[in-house]
């Protein structure tokens, strides 16, 4: 097969498996965030919106004779994917900032790349191989909210049951900078809000149950 008429999670996947790419180098090349990436990795049926198979079919049509067929194989053959996801990737780790003020906790609001919505979130960002969690976690923070914060406590990991990506959770203590949305490609917004109030924003039964009980103990 030469031609995808509509691109989902699973072809998508396939694609990046047959140019050879990371996820980090992958959504460099599309011009996207690495969280859409991770998100076809954990659901293969998902259907981007237009413009994301505009990204998708100009990837193809500029890989080169080699990367298009491997990717025929692929597609034809039905390989590509293993339990861990597709040939080739790396396992995603995130660094997710638990960042209290006083009685408050720092938000992001996210666009969601599938047109589902927005949804609002920890800041976080993906650790690079071979980088410390904490650094990531303190310079993500920086980079996506201008908030200084400082590591106070590792509250543990898990799979995320929506991603499906490796989260490493931090609470952390703010130190110095006013909250302003410097991500403006991914995020909407940036928030202080109330630690009693965080289930307004994010569903309780996706927060990872430590981060709940250190916010409880906020109040």
């Amino acid at each position: 097969m030469d031609v995808i008429e509509l691109w989902n999670g699973h072809y998508a996947c396939l694609l990046q498996s047959a140019l050879r790419l990371t996820n980090e180098q992958y959504a460099a090349q599309l011009g996207i965030g690495v969280r859409t990436v991770a998100a076809w990795h954990s659901d293969p049926a998902v259907v981007p919106r237009k413009e994301m198979q505009q990204l998708l079919d100009t990837a193809h049509e500029k890989a080169a004779p080699a990367a298009r067929q491997r990717f025929a194989l692929l597609v034809g053959r039905g390989r590509g994917t293993t339990a861990a996801g597709p040939v080739g990737a790396q396992v995603l780790r995130v660094a997710i900032a638990v960042v209290i003020r006083e009685d408050e906790v720092l938000l992001v609001c996210r666009r969601d790349d599938d047109a589902t919505g927005l949804t609002w979130q920890f800041p976080a960002g993906v650790i690079k191989p071979g980088a410390r969690a904490e650094t990531a976690t303190v310079r993500e923070t920086l980079d996506e909210t201008g908030v200084h914060c400082a590591i106070r406590q590792h509250l543990g990991n898990r799979l995320h049951p929506i991603t499906g990506v490796l989260c490493e959770y931090f609470l952390c203590e703010y130190l110095a900078g006013q909250a302003t949305n410097s991500d403006a490609v991914e995020n909407v917004d940036v928030m202080w809000v109330p630690t009693k109030a965080v289930t307004r924003f994010i569903p309780a039964d996706t927060i990872f149950p430590p981060v709940l009980v250190t916010l409880e103990g906020q109040t």
